[in-house]
């Protein structure tokens, strides 16, 4: 479910991309600003960057939805978010109160995809995490290392070589 979101902004880009280029604009123009590698580095074209970005949507969005590398995508989805939407929901910037609060909502909804995907991107779909199963793995090695030691002995023995002999 979450992945439509995107999938449909991505289509709605792609079919007209001058909205999500405009949107776009002011967080290139100000990524731009930026000391080189970055500044340098960061696409002159908006609606060349709308297009990229939508196509990112899309795809992200499908291969989150279908269960291919749910992780991977929904960290590149979430990439997506800030430089797409920045420009249409700076509220800040926004001197009418009804139109200030719903951009506002606006952010705050932008912020909770963004929420949503870290969470998915954290998701190991009931799997031990990387660090859990080095931990574990750890904790097994030095089992089996404690275990062939001749008895008395510790793997964490600094004068190990004296007590074994020759």
């Amino acid at each position: 479910m979450l992945a439509a979101a995107f999938v449909g902004q991505g289509i709605d880009a792609l079919r007209s991309p001058k909205p999500a280029a405009d949107a776009a604009r002011p967080a290139l123009e100000g990524l731009q600003k930026l000391p080189d590698p970055v500044g340098s580095s960061v696409p002159q074209n908006a609606e060349t960057f709308a297009r990229a970005t939508a196509v990112a949507q899309i795809l992200g969005g499908l291969l989150l939805a279908t269960g291919k590398v749910p992780r991977l995508a929904s960290a590149a989805l979430a990439t997506t978010v800030v430089p797409a939407n920045l420009g249409t929901r700076m509220f800040w910037n926004e001197m009418d109160p009804e139109l200030k609060a719903a951009k506002r909502r606006g952010f705050l909804t932008d912020i909770s995809l963004v929420g949503g995907l870290i969470i998915a991107s954290a998701d190991t779909a009931g799997k031990p995490s990387l660090g859990w199963r080095g931990r574990r793995a750890a904790a097994r090695f030095s089992d089996t290392v404690a275990s062939a030691l001749p008895a008395g002995l510790s793997a964490g023995d600094t004068d190990l070589a004296d007590r074994v002999g020759a």
